[in-house]
């Protein structure tokens, strides 16, 4: 087995590993190895209701059920893990995670913490003191969260349907200024329309409310990194700090490594800044 280390992607949520293939290009040709990886249901598992196509039937597109309603956390960990152990044959892995990514990291990192070499959290929920995902939604600081500007294109109650179904094709320009604010800060609305074409509609709805807390005796052994995105306007900057605070009280000798970036929530990931912080963990 050689030395060589291997960076290990998790994509948020409604996304793929698509998301990444900026930071993928730019390591690849700094020589590093790194991987991306569609959790279950994204990428070519992506599921598009026919009510999404245009014309969108918005009637249908409310009622539509959808294969990704069975998906659990479990699946995303056992897809993650099964990845982490063939990278492992070759070197040292890295397993970062974005936005409810940092879930999945989270989780993984419980369950097979002596095969990961550091864990990283780009502007994701780390869940420490709270349970679950949903949880941190309602604290003090998460108050500033522009995430109620991206539910206004929900299409379709995700109790009934099982996933949450956003219609990123939506022709309502408010909802789509609201998500371009939430999300993409300055980008251009150029940028922006690419943003939304790079999305998925359907997420499972159980991710969110799945036990994600970090445990001290096997997460908590993971040096980690939590990389704070300053112009975050869905994960704002006071709850990604609460992250870090609640993780350093739990492994006071296991301090989080903090870096910021000047990024809105999606970044691009390939910027400079984020490509620089993971050229740096990559040659530890």
């Amino acid at each position: 087995m050689t030395e060589t280390p291997t960076v290990v992607l998790i994509h948020g949520t409604n996304s793929s590993s698509y998301s990444w293939n900026g930071l993928v290009r730019e390591l690849t040709l700094l020589g590093h190895r790194c991987v991306a990886v569609d959790l279950p249901g994204h990428g070519e598992e992506a599921y598009y209701p026919l009510a999404y196509q245009a014309p969108q039937d918005l009637a249908a597109l409310a009622t539509e059920p959808s294969p990704l309603a069975k998906i659990t956390i479990d699946d995303y960990v056992e897809r993650a893990v099964d990845v982490v152990r063939r990278a492992r044959r070759f070197g040292p892995v890295i397993l970062a995670g974005a936005s409810q990514g940092g879930v999945t990291v989270s989780r993984v990192g419980n369950t097979v913490p002596d095969l990961l070499e550091r864990v990283v959290y780009v502007a994701a929920y780390c869940c420490v003191d709270l349970p679950t995902l949903n949880a941190y939604l309602n604290t003090p600081e998460n108050a500033d969260s522009l995430l109620p500007e991206v539910l206004r294109a929900m299409a379709a109650d995700p109790a009934a349907l099982g996933v949450s179904r956003i219609n990123w094709r939506t022709a309502d320009p408010d909802a789509i200024r609201g998500i371009k604010e939430c999300l993409a800060g300055d980008f251009t609305d150029e940028a922006a329309r690419w943003m939304l074409n790079a999305l998925e509609p359907d997420e499972p709805v159980t991710i969110p409310m799945a036990e994600a807390a970090g445990k001290a005796e096997t997460w908590g052994r993971i040096p980690r990194t939590y990389v704070r995105f300053t112009q975050d306007r869905l994960i704002p900057l006071a709850l990604q700090d609460r992250f870090i605070r609640e993780a350093d009280r739990l492994t006071p000798d296991n301090p989080t490594d903090v870096r910021s970036v000047a990024a809105p929530h999606v970044g691009p990931f390939g910027r400079p800044e984020l490509v620089e912080i993971f050229d740096g963990l990559l040659r530890r």
